[in-house]
């Protein structure tokens, strides 16, 4: 029987890839650096071996699913590859073992986890689902019937899948180390439209999304009457929200979602158009939305004592005032304070403007220093050149963590891609 090695095992994806093989009974272990990440606690959790990087490691008998963040020169593939051992790249593998089942793939500049991870629980309350979300969460059921994954647009990896189904939430100029323009991330969207078997599920209120041509029926969603499915009638409350969902100008169904914020109906909509394609019924659509509990970093809250902290991921402007709009509907009458860690140079640099825009919607705005990755340690920019764009901005460090105690019950969102973590856990410990 085969072993599955992942070198890279911490990553979001390869920890929920080795997740799903583990459950439908593969063998697999995995190397990784020693740094805890959060991604690695299922994989602890299921008893998955994770070893340090060593190229002794690899041995006889083991196939390699490598990550994407690792070079072919890296000592565990060279390896390999001297062994005579088949090395399979992470996405060429996932567009592979996708093909066994009816395959949703979960794609767009924002939205892709949440979306992943609503669809995945909606669908697997109809028949028996596996699913892939980004934050690190997989699950393989041994008799699964569908494939939900989510599907990301960098160096255009989602080109090695061939989906039945693609949902594409929106497509925006985000990755500018890789893409160099919106017509650029465009054609890698309609590139991925034309691999598609059964049907596209696109936001219709997405002018980039109105372009995209296919082989296979596009239905559109939004607010817009003229999508196919359109949400209407919509009331927020502090509990959630409610909206009709007409299909082609007729009623279709009432339905509640206890979640804030205008991306999270238009997410609803993506799951809902799809289930009603495959003709999943309203009444257990609605029973599965009711028990949603989210993804991880996505809008993660913390409460201790009056005071909330919530964790997110968001790392573009876009996802900042999404963001922001959440905290405001559900909590109306609180003072929302953001704390955010800029990711990477070239993103930081690219929509600088853009940033302070998005962050000036909170009442009171701290930055950390900006995060690198593996690919860049240091840019033509500072922390500074943001916080100076924004009024009554401060720059914050682990030293002046205890500066935002002035802040009283205010509900304080700590957002980022890199280990902003850091700073709320400093935080949670002063208000404990």
């Amino acid at each position: 029987m085969t072993r599955y090695h992942f070198t890279g095992i911490k990553g979001s994806g390869m920890s929920s890839l080795a997740q799903i093989l583990f459950d439908a009974g593969e063998q697999v272990q995995g190397s990784d650096v020693d740094t805890y990440y959060f991604t690695e606690q299922p994989l602890r959790d299921r008893g998955i071996e994770i070893l340090t990087f060593d190229e002794n490691n690899i041995k006889e008998g083991l196939t390699i699913i490598a990550g994407n963040a690792f070079n072919d020169d890296h000592p565990e593939l060279v390896r390999a590859r001297e062994l005579g051992l088949e090395v399979i790249r992470y996405h060429k593998f996932l567009g592979e073992y996708s093909n066994r089942y009816t395959s949703i793939a979960i794609t767009g500049a924002h939205g892709k986890t949440s979306t992943t991870g609503l669809m995945s629980h909606v669908v697997g309350g109809y028949m028996p689902t596996s699913y892939l979300i980004g934050d690190g969460t997989g699950s393989g059921a041994q008799d699964a019937s569908y494939f939900v994954m989510e599907a990301c647009e960098y160096r255009r990896h989602f080109l090695a899948y061939h989906p039945d189904y693609a949902v594409m939430t929106n497509i925006d100029f985000d990755h500018p180390d890789y893409f160099t323009s919106i017509d650029d991330v465009y054609d890698a969207f309609q590139q991925l439209a034309l691999q598609v078997n059964k049907a596209i599920i696109a936001c219709g209120d997405d002018e980039q999304l109105q372009k995209i041509q296919a082989n296979v029926p596009v239905v559109y969603y939004g607010f817009d009457s003229a999508n196919d499915f359109s949400a209407r009638n919509i009331e927020k409350t502090t509990e959630g929200t409610k909206f009709d969902v007409y299909v082609r100008n007729e009623f279709y169904s009432k339905f509640f979602i206890p979640l804030f914020g205008d991306h999270t109906i238009l997410n609803s909509l993506a799951v809902i158009s799809l289930c009603h394609y495959e003709g999943i019924p309203a009444n257990l659509i609605q029973e599965r939305l009711n028990t949603y509990g989210g993804v991880k970093r996505r809008f993660t809250e913390t409460k201790i004592g009056d005071v909330v902290l919530v964790d997110d991921y968001a790392h573009h402007p876009t996802e900042i005032a999404a963001t922001l709009q959440s905290a405001r509907q559900k909590y109306p009458e609180r003072n929302i304070v953001a704390i955010f860690q800029p990711h990477t140079f070239t993103r930081t640099k690219a929509f600088l403007q853009d940033f302070a825009d998005s962050l000036s919607g909170a009442d009171k705005t701290y930055l950390c220093d900006i995060f690198g990755s593996a690919r860049e340690k240091q840019g033509e920019l500072s922390i500074d050149d943001l916080a100076c764009l924004i009024e009554g901005c401060t720059v914050l460090t682990l030293d002046t963590i205890q500066d935002l105690k002035k802040h009283g019950n205010a509900v304080f969102l700590f957002m980022g891609a890199g280990d902003v973590h850091k700073y709320q856990d400093a935080f949670e410990a002063i208000l404990k």
